[in-house]
């Protein structure tokens, strides 16, 4: 068993790096580039400005955010994946460069895999299905029950590839079809949604929280492991009916592949007590998710786990984009 030990990782960062090369013994000598994919305000964006805070901390050099949102994160991981393998540019990223990317485009400016080292998981955010207040459908059982009886009727909204390739997966997982009616971005889908547009949709339920507490969204059941502080009354896909079906956004940290093992494995100890600190706990609570702790290889695990669900699912639905 390992026993967590709040002084634990300072001596580690200073025992990992004193053992290393001389180079990476001396990191940080300058200030490091944080590069996001999103825009300020974004849940990627948020976490990465609590890092760098803690990581500043912690190294006595900047973390400083840079933000280059578009063309689907090609910009921002191309940034990465193609910087010099010394430490000082890093990528905080969600799901869409990482995993969905890869499984959806035909064709990409970097390998979401073999261009990055991992560092650590730093958050989760639960994704919630949501119809309209109007919506007769009160359950994923009403939902489900719909769409079986008049297949492919229904239509569903998604702001993003990452949001129709987990609802396809529940659709898959309860044997149902629906028509998908895409969106520029998650804010549109909802609202759509929150119109009667569109039937259902998904999304992290920080971005879904506003239209719910404004009572114009619906929420039928989270997809998560346990019910959430801001929806208690709310099941999980579980406790619904849909087993082993879980959906979280989530956000990670890796650096260019062929960084140095001591300045990997010393920045991922640092996140790892900044997210597992009762600060930081609190502070993924307050964005309505959760502190996601783990190493290196716990991040490339998962990467690689979800990556293949995403491309089994990608191509059982034909999703696909140039």
């Amino acid at each position: 068993m390992k026993i967590w030990h709040p002084l634990l990782p300072g001596a580690l960062l200073a025992a990992v790096l004193a053992a290393a090369t001389p180079a990476a013994a001396q990191y940080p000598e300058r200030p490091v580039k944080i590069i996001v994919s999103l825009p300020p305000g974004s849940g990627a964006d948020t976490t990465a400005r609590f890092l760098s805070k803690h990581l500043g901390d912690t190294f006595k050099q900047p973390f400083i955010v840079e933000n280059r949102p578009g063309a689907n994160s090609f910009i921002a991981a191309q940034a990465v994946a193609t910087a010099p393998p010394d430490g000082y540019t890093m990528f905080v990223a969600s799901n869409s460069p990482m995993t969905t990317n890869a499984a959806v485009f035909k064709r990409l400016p970097y390998d979401a895999v073999n261009d990055f080292a991992p560092i650590a998981p730093i958050a989760r955010f639960p994704m919630v299905i949501v119809v309209p207040a109007s919506s007769p459908f009160r359950s994923i059982a009403d939902l489900v029950a719909a769409a079986r009886a008049a297949p492919g009727k229904l239509n569903f909204a998604s702001g993003t590839a990452t949001y129709q390739v987990v609802l396809e997966l529940f659709h898959e997982k309860n044997g149902i079809s629906a028509t998908h009616v895409p969106y520029k971005g998650t804010s549109a889908a909802l609202t759509d949604v929150a119109a009667g547009v569109a039937h259902y949709s998904i999304a992290d339920v920080s971005a879904a929280l506003p239209l719910i507490r404004a009572g114009k969204l619906r929420p039928l059941a989270v997809a998560s492991a346990h019910r959430i502080k801001d929806l208690p009354d709310v099941p999980t896909m579980e406790e619904s009916g849909t087993k082993d079906y879980e959906a979280y956004a989530w956000t990670a940290a890796f650096f260019p592949a062929k960084v140095d093992p001591a300045i990997v494995a010393a920045v991922s100890q640092a996140i790892q007590q900044a997210v597992r600190s009762p600060a930081g706990v609190a502070f993924m609570a307050d964005l309505g998710g959760e502190a996601f702790p783990g190493g290196p290889q716990v991040l490339r695990d998962f990467q690689l786990k979800e990556l293949q669900t995403m491309q089994r699912i990608a191509r059982q639905a034909n999703i696909q984009q140039e």
